[in-house]
């Protein structure tokens, strides 16, 4: 079974897009008028972080096809990470997952409150 999970982890992740630039985080918003985006704020060493990640990808079917998913690796791109906080208005935590509709933050939450079922709920 864990073979399983892996492989499903792996695909999953292989879909979620890569954040890399303040650009990238313009070019999100702007789609939030058409689809509802999802940008994940995720640290790579911390525990809390690779948590959030397990319970995300054990639920994807609930996100799966309701919003595009975006990921951002906060050690290796923290300036954007900044940026998120500066353009978007919310205080920077990790992980965290932030929704925009409309090109608004509709919904944000942390660390072990992040739950895919939950973040379908608020799609």
């Amino acid at each position: 079974m864990f073979n399983i999970f892996k492989s499903k982890k792996k695909i999953e992740m292989e879909s979620w897009n890569k954040i890399t630039s303040d650009e990238a985080v313009k070019v999100i918003v702007a789609k939030s008028h058409e689809t509802p985006q999802i940008i994940f704020k995720d640290s790579l060493t911390c525990g809390i972080s690779a948590y959030a990640k397990s319970r995300i990808v054990e639920g994807y079917e609930h996100i799966d096809g309701k919003a595009d998913f975006n990921h951002l690796d906060l050690l290796s791109y923290r300036s954007v990470s900044n940026f998120i906080a500066e353009h978007l208005g919310v205080f920077h935590q990790s992980p965290q997952i932030i929704i925009l509709k409309n090109g608004e933050v509709s919904h944000t939450v942390t660390h072990h409150s992040i739950d895919a079922s939950k973040i379908a709920a608020e799609l």
